[in-house]
């Protein structure tokens, strides 16, 4: 049987969530579907156990196995997970499932329909989230839509993203924000939201057919979100893509 399905899951210091059974809750989940799947947990040199649970975790389970990264932050490491993947679709999700895996059942049928990446939304709704996240959430909305005139999809940072295997790479090569050629190792957690909208804006350029499609999604809390420092950070990557698209950087002008 082909490889039908591939979900990539980028890890920093998730040995908590490992311990706790995300990784289980994949696999008892892939392992009633009749499609052939992989899973591949990129680990982003993590300061924890995460690579020896996910390697553990591998050896009692043929479709698992795990890519060691030096920590060079969440959007190399999907990068990474992205470009090993064999599958004819391929996911990426987050690994203390957020979005349940269950969520794929709501993607997958789109591409039956011609559509080459189909991504996962919570709209404008964050259930149990706190009311600064929300505000986070709708300004980010806002002024991508004033800089980038994004308007046709309204959750770029959801972080259940599908694509066409045959889309992964061209999408990849040409990025230019996060054009991941020179990338230097990072410190501590990194919040990467220009990855997701530049990954959207240059599918589109290529003429990719993008569908958005709900999906469920619980709040979690994280210490890698910082609400002054990574909205600033996205601001200044909206206004960083669009400059490079003036600049002719990318296909489709």
């Amino acid at each position: 049987m082909s490889l039908y399905l591939s979900v990539v899951i980028p890890a920093y210091n998730e040995a908590a969530n490992i311990r706790s059974g995300s990784l289980t809750s994949v696999h008892d989940y892939l392992s009633t579907q009749l499609y052939a799947y992989e899973v591949i947990v990129v680990d982003d040199g993590s300061a924890d156990e995460t690579a020896a649970l996910t390697e553990a975790f591998a050896a009692q389970h043929r479709n698992f196995r795990l890519i060691r990264n030096p920590h060079r932050g969440k959007a190399y490491t999907v990068a990474t997970g992205l470009r090993a993947a064999a599958g004819e679709i391929v996911l990426f999700t987050d690994m203390d499932q957020a979005t349940p895996i269950q969520e794929t059942a709501k993607l997958l049928p789109w591409y039956e329909r011609g559509y080459d990446v189909v991504i996962g939304s919570r709209g404008t709704y964050r259930r149990n989230a706190p009311l600064w996240r929300k505000l986070m959430s709708r300004s980010q909305i806002l002024l991508r839509n004033l800089i980038l005139g994004f308007k046709d999809i309204t959750d770029t940072q959801c972080g259940f993203k599908s694509f066409r295997g045959s889309a992964v790479g061209p999408i990849l090569d040409h990025l230019h924000l996060y054009n991941f050629a020179h990338q230097a190792e990072v410190h501590g957690a990194t919040v990467t939201a220009g990855f997701d909208v530049e990954v959207l804006f240059v599918a589109q350029r290529l003429g990719y057919r993008v569908k958005e499609v709900p999906v469920e999604w619980d709040y979690r809390h994280s210490r890698r979100v910082n609400l002054l420092k990574d909205s600033l950070r996205g601001v200044r990557e909206l206004i960083e893509i669009r400059t490079a698209d003036l600049r002719g950087a990318y296909p489709g002008r």
